[in-house]
């Protein structure tokens, strides 16, 4: 996961696409039929993955493990209360946990920016811009890179949010599922109070993503540990933006403009598929052409693999064989690029009642899928 070019619809769709920033005015004259053409005889390099939510039991991991997932991301246990940071040693453990269950652990994540509310987070300054706290926080990232790096864990995953994963409610699905919907109409109608950030405009956006790359982007290059940034989910209207923030890593355009910060081997992405999917107007049709340009460039370093039905500003997460992207075509995609990590099923369906082993089964469900996408694709010489 590096060809330098990307390859672009043809005709209206192509013209649609760049008009929309999708895709760079040099692509237009390939063809997706060059793109397959040129691909039939890569080898499929990428494993089925999984993010294990905390607190990663060893219950956990042989949950995934009995499923065939190949390597997981997961979170160190940070046995002193006062820090913000694993440890390598704490690092180290969880490698060894992971590995007891013959799997890899290929990406981990932090304390600090999750994709949480931040009213709710209990660490805010990073994203509130309040120093010196920030810096102190910065710190502790920096810290964690090393950890990575000397025990051997490859990616650190964040975001870079203000509002969390947004949603306006529930749809039922097949069955008694259901499936997390987000429609902007229901959303501008609910709660518009401000966060605790207050507004946020797009200039004071950047700073701070700015302001961390500085200071993240180096220690990433000297440890040679990749720093995965999970866009924001969904993307919301611009400028404007919603509850007074404007969601500038909520559109291709934005995760492009982020990548030529600090640009570095070590900068890139947590390509979370379906929040990429929910940026587009056509995904079904568009989001093949962006795995393009930010795999060619080798900038996916990770990849939530989840389906939506709909577009922006009016979607549901289904379950993966029912959605508007077609996963046969994207598999091949990810091949067609070289794509090398993990695909991870991600936001499973809900059930009704909130039932415990609901996630579990949906879960058990999209493991199966996948991993029969992957060795189908596997077979095509």
């Amino acid at each position: 996961m590096d060809r330098r070019s990307f390859f672009s619809l043809s005709g209206a769709s192509a013209v649609a696409l760049t008009a929309q920033g999708v895709l760079a005015p040099e692509t237009r004259g390939a063809t997706a039929a060059d793109a397959t053409r040129s691909s039939a005889s890569k080898p499929l390099k990428v494993r089925l993955g999984h993010q294990v939510p905390p607190p990663c039991s060893d219950a956990q991991f042989a949950y995934v493990a009995r499923y065939g997932v190949e390597g997981v991301g997961a979170t160190a246990t940070i046995t002193d209360p006062s820090r913000i940071y694993a440890t390598a040693d704490e690092m180290k453990l969880l490698r060894e946990r992971v590995e007891k269950q013959h799997m890899t652990l290929d990406i981990t994540d932090s304390v600090l920016l999750p994709s949480s509310f931040i009213d709710r987070e209990p660490h805010p300054s990073i994203m509130l811009a309040k120093s010196p706290q920030r810096d102190r926080d910065i710190e502790s990232f920096q810290n964690h890179i090393r950890s990575c790096a000397a025990a051997g864990v490859p990616i650190l995953k964040y975001n870079m949010s203000i509002l969390g994963v947004v949603r306006s409610g529930t749809t039922p699905g097949r069955g008694d599922a259901l499936y997390s919907t987000w429609h902007l109409k229901d959303g501008l109608a609910g709660d518009q109070s401000l966060t605790s950030a207050g507004v946020v405009n797009a200039d004071a956006f950047w700073e701070r993503i700015t302001y961390f790359l500085d200071r993240v982007v180096p220690v990433a290059n000297e440890y040679k540990v990749r720093l995965a940034c999970h866009p924001q989910d969904p993307g919301m209207p611009q400028p404007q933006g919603y509850r007074g923030v404007d969601r500038v890593l909520g559109t291709v355009d934005g995760l492009k403009r982020f990548l030529t910060i600090r640009e570095s081997p070590y900068h890139g992405l947590n390509f979370c598929q379906g929040t990429v999917s929910e940026d587009l107007t056509d995904p079904g049709t568009q989001i093949f052409d962006v795995i393009r340009y930010f795999g060619s460039r080798n900038k996916i370093f990770n990849v939530h693999f989840r389906n939506i039905r709909g577009r922006r500003d009016d979607f549901m997460e289904v379950f993966p064989d029912e959605g508007s992207v077609d996963f046969v075509k994207a598999i091949k995609t990810y091949r067609e690029v070289g794509y090398s990590g993990l695909l991870m099923p991600d936001h499973a369906p809900r059930v009704a009642g909130n039932v415990e082993d609901a996630a579990l089964q949906n879960f058990a469900f999209a493991f199966g899928h996948l991993r029969g996408l992957i060795q189908s694709e596997q077979h095509v010489v």
